[in-house]
């Protein structure tokens, strides 16, 4: 009898079947530069005409640990928008425009099912960013992932106008920070939040205690990550200086990252923004307020940073994203990069 690919636990016929689930997906979100479509062996893609000096910009990421809820629950339907969110907002803090992405997911036996609904996702992502879904590769790897388990990364393309490039060389002290909520935990911190949900609190994943709101345990775990493509569109001709998307360091390591130097510093003031009841009931249960700042967001997903005078336009622009002011641009004066209304100097 003859020994096959499959009898080694790669099956190509499943493969086959899933690229033509996701060509479709991938169709929909097709910018009009893209040349070719899903099937080659590389993806194509044009720049936008209007750019006279065109900067391209990458980025690459992943979800961590925010896959073992995904199948511990079996819900597998939003953890794809939380891989381009990972990527394209670390794109969008350049001023570039997204222009397209591609996946990386590997498991150990292809389930169709299971990847089409993380593709599915990946592409609604791409959706909400306005960039197209170029290419990807699907990796059957038996003996290398547990049963059930996958692992996904995410690469994104962009670009930027070489004069738009942020973060700007003007950033001043008395600039205003203007921060965007996150929707939760969005996709850094998820082992320590397991830790206390699970583990410390021993709650279930169906769980809805009181302190979250009526929303269950899953529900908060999977929220997906805010892709904040269309509020920077929204920002229009403003002429902001930089952003700072917060992810894994949180509010202490990310916003220094804006500067070129030592000189300045950013005050948040914790009392203009909510911090989601996630965070605040992973603290309550022992979780010290610099390990929470570190590890989380804190209820901000991204920070813009404007000039003074350009505040309450950049502000009203952001409305529908519930943006407002929460710190400034300080002189930072030998103190910490990153620091708070209130605490002690």
């Amino acid at each position: 009898m003859a020994i096959t690919y499959k009898d080694a636990g790669v099956d190509i016929d499943a493969g086959n079947s899933l690229v033509d689930r996701i060509k479709p997906l991938a169709k929909a979100t097709m910018r009009p530069e893209v040349v070719g479509g899903i099937g080659g062996f590389a993806g194509l893609c044009g720049l936008p005409a209007r750019y006279r000096e065109p900067l391209l910009v990458s980025g690459t990421d992943g979800v961590g640990t925010k896959l073992k809820t995904a199948f511990a629950t079996g819900r597998h339907g939003t953890i794809g928008i939380d891989l381009v969110a990972m990527c394209v907002n670390d794109v969008l803090v350049t001023g570039a425009e997204p222009l397209f992405f591609l996946d990386y997911y590997a498991t150990g036996k292809l389930s169709v099912d299971v990847a089409a609904e993380v593709i599915a996702g990946i592409a609604e992502g791409c959706r909400q960013a306005g960039c197209t879904l170029l290419g990807g590769e699907t990796a059957e790897l038996p003996g290398l992932y547990h049963a059930g388990d996958y692992d996904l990364a995410g690469f994104s393309v962009g670009v930027v106008e070489r004069s738009e490039l942020r973060p700007r060389t003007d950033l001043a002290a008395g600039d205003v920070v203007i921060g965007l909520p996150s929707s939760g935990l969005h996709s850094n911190g998820h082992s320590l939040a397991r830790k206390v949900l699970l583990d410390v609190l021993g709650l279930p994943f169906d769980a809805r205690p009181d302190a979250l709101g009526g929303a269950s345990v899953a529900d908060v775990l999977l929220e997906p990550t805010i892709i904040y493509a269309p509020a920077f569109r929204a920002l229009g001709g403003l002429a902001w200086k930089a952003a700072a998307h917060i992810t894994g360091g949180g509010l202490i390591e990310n916003p220094p990252r804006i500067f070129r130097d030592d000189a300045l510093a950013v005050e948040l003031d914790p009392a203009t923004w909510e911090v989601p009841a996630v965070i605040r009931m992973i603290g309550a249960a022992g979780v010290e307020e610099m390990e929470l700042r570190r590890t989380f967001n804190g209820g901000l997903g991204m920070l813009i940073v404007v000039a003074a005078g350009d505040a309450a336009a950049a502000t009203a622009a952001l409305a529908p994203w519930q943006g407002r002011p929460v710190g400034r641009l300080v002189p930072r004066g030998g103190g910490a990069a990153s620091r708070f209304v209130g605490d002690a100097a």
